[in-house]
């Protein structure tokens, strides 16, 4: 993620000595920026048949390898690196039963996206672990099972796990490491707590819409309707971004529906198959000398290499594609936006609102579909109009893939068991330290600095991804962007409760704050005083922290909501001390922003496991209203946390 995402001066590489520094002096594994997208370097050196990883994004998924992968908060990882657990509760279990064999022209995007749209909106498997079986499996080659794979992240489930077979050892035979298979495969006791049959030979070219990957159709059902279809986006466009003049039923001309861009990337799209095919559907032909533009980013540089050897990128050159290095960026919005109005298709994981890198907020707006690459290089070779690739005449085989070791031998830095205490850790101005965190007080006064009512909110509106990610390392300078291209006056109104709270713990109460305390018969001693966010459904998408941390830097306290999208950002709240606050299913929640909420005997209510805390509504219109929040399901170290302030203080107080 952090690549090429510089707004300016060192900061980005200073960030990548940081890491070597801490490689070196921790002993640790380096992989130097546009070697590898992290994932692909997981699948290649790390995963094993029947190993867990935890990793800190979200799509850390190497269920098509044997390997039980999860994408957690940083928070969750220091716990491994302090040598404690992972604690989760025992997840329900899915049956993905596949049958059939996709057809010429559809690739893994196009079964992901489908499987995406029949689980996601119904919360079908939220939070659980998807096992993929039956005899569908076995025709799939390696890389169209990691391309579903990665992708079931969208679903919202925990994790995800596949049989495994000769096609598995294959893998890990030509990554050298054969001794890491394992035949992992259901027993006749298999129990489910639900199922889903997935029939390959069903699964048609698809296309997801903005701004979700279950916004989907089949190509063909799209360009039939599309200006039904791209009039609905547009009016959800027009609602979400007020400030953007948002044309998308422009993209339809001359008999067909045209975008502007391709690009087959990252985790998901940058894998050897896909850019082997994406090659054989362009090779001869051209994407035009017009406004259409096609960049490919192989996921590694053994990848890469490979690529290079059998003339495939040779062939995307060619036909006038362009070849950039690994990289996440086109995901998350650091690499190939597209221009105002630009309608861009990308085989990369997520299509969510400002994910490409346009800013809404000053009048920009870019559209993202999800394609697969096959049907990204079809429409490319028709000049950038929209065509699946069932429909194109091309011949394709499949190659089988040499892997070259001596590219990450001579190049990533493997001190994993070997530190070098010695070695002092490298700081460029822009890493800076955490702000001091105030364990939870007796009562606890929030102002509601941000309502959001979308039916859900992502972890990119809550912390835009991006060039923001140039500032990971300075929580300050990070905060500084938090709900900006969502709710902009957040910042803003977390400063000021934060200025007050500031002012309370120096004894001098301000008058605004004084009012309220008297209001609520609290006092001053007792109360601490911050800021919340009210959304429906918070924390869909990446696992980044910084979604919960930023609000807690800003003086945050609190999220109220209905239900949390994932666990993983409840986790993140849990871990900065941010109180997980939900409501009862239909609850009326009609107050705004600069509106207050009391909650008396917190610290005990925590202390004590009460999940039914009373709480009351301070109007900023002097009305009144009582409510009743809960804290439920919070295990006894996750209450520790909560009332130590954040997980920092829970392991500095018990330090040896």
């Amino acid at each position: 993620h952090n690549s090429l995402c510089a707004v300016g001066g060192t900061i980005n590489e200073d960030d990548h000595v940081f890491g070597l520094s801490a490689a070196r002096k921790y002993g640790g594994i380096y992989v130097p920026a546009n070697q590898s997208v992290i994932h692909s370097y997981a699948r290649e050196q790390l995963a094993g048949c029947g190993k867990m990883i935890l990793g800190s994004d979200s799509h850390t998924r190497y269920g098509a390898l044997g390997t039980m992968a999860v994408g957690e908060g940083g928070p969750e990882l220091c716990k491994q690196l302090l040598k404690n657990t992972w604690d989760v509760p025992y997840p329900k279990v899915v049956l993905v039963y596949l049958t059939g064999a996709p057809k010429r022209g559809v690739g893994p995007h196009d079964a992901a996206i489908a499987l995406v749209k029949a689980t996601f909106e119904r919360g079908f498997v939220n939070n659980c672990v998807l096992e993929f079986a039956g005899p569908g499996v076995a025709g799939l080659p390696i890389d169209f099972r990691n391309g579903i794979d990665v992708m079931t992240t969208e679903t919202t489930c925990l994790s995800s796990i596949w049989e495994t077979d000769e096609e598995t050892r294959g893998f890990y035979e030509a990554h050298g490491r054969g001794e890491e298979y394992r035949e992992l495969r259901p027993g006749d006791f298999a129990w489910y707590d639900k199922y889903i049959e997935l029939d390959l030979s069903q699964i048609e070219p698809m296309i997801a819409l903005p701004f979700h990957p279950s916004n989907a159709w089949t190509i063909r059902e799209f360009l039939d309707d599309a200006g039904d279809i791209l009039a609905e986006v547009e009016v959800d466009a027009r609602r979400r971004f007020p400030k953007a003049d948002v044309r998308l039923t422009d993209k339809i001309r001359d008999g067909g529906v045209w975008a502007d861009q391709g690009v087959i990337a990252g985790c998901a799209g940058g894998l050897f198959d896909n850019i082997a095919e994406a090659a054989d559907i362009l090779r001869g032909g051209s994407c035009g000398d017009g406004r259409f533009t096609l960049d490919v980013y192989p996921t590694s540089v053994p990848v890469s290499l490979e690529l290079t050897k059998i003339g495939a990128a040779a062939d995307l050159l060619r036909s006038g594609a362009v070849i950039k290095p690994s990289f996440c960026g086109p995901c998350f919005g650091a690499g190939d936006v597209p221009a105002h109005n630009g309608l861009s298709l990308r085989h990369t994981t997520r299509n969510f609102p400002n994910r490409e890198g346009s800013k809404p907020g000053e009048g920009q707006f870019a559209a993202v579909c999800l394609m697969d690459a096959r049907s990204i290089a079809a429409t490319a070779r028709c000049g950038g109009r929209i065509v699946p690739a069932t429909e194109a005449d091309y011949e394709t085989a499949r190659r089988p893939y040499h892997f070259d070791r001596e590219v990450y031998r001579k190049r990533v830095y493997d001190g994993f068991g070997h530190p070098h205490p010695e070695e002092e850790l490298i700081l460029g101005p822009n890493i800076t330290d955490w702000p001091k965190m105030r364990p939870l007080a007796e009562d606890l006064l929030v102002e509601l600095a941000a309502v959001l009512r979308d039916e859900v909110t992502t972890t990119d509106e809550l912390i835009p991804s991006g060039e923001t990610s140039s500032y990971r390392s300075n929580p300050l300078r990070l905060a500084e962007h938090t709900l900006s291209r969502r709710e902009p006056a957040y910042v803003g109104r977390a400063k000021a409760a934060a200025e007050l709270e500031a002012e309370r713990l120096a004894g001098e109460v301000p008058e605004k704050l004084r009012a309220l305390l008297e209001r609520a018969g609290a006092r001053a001693e007792d109360t601490q005083f911050g800021s919340c966010v009210f959304a429906m459904r918070p924390g869909d998408g990446s696992a980044r922290e910084q979604a919960a941390s930023c609000q807690k830097v800003l003086g945050g306290l609190a999220n109220i909501c209905f239900a949390f999208a994932t666990k993983r950002y409840r986790s993140n709240c849990i871990n900065w001390g941010i109180l997980p606050f939900t409501l009862d299913e239909g609850t009326a929640f009609p107050w705004e922003a600069g509106d207050c909420i009391f909650v008396p005997g917190i610290r005990e209510a925590i202390r004590t496991g009460r999940e039914d805390i009373p709480a009351k509504v301070l109007q900023a219109d002097g009305g009144e209203a009582d409510l009743l929040l809960h804290v439920r399901g919070l295990t006894a170290e996750e209450r520790e946390i909560l009332l130590d302030g954040c997980l920092m203080n829970y392991y500095a107080g018990r330090a040896d």
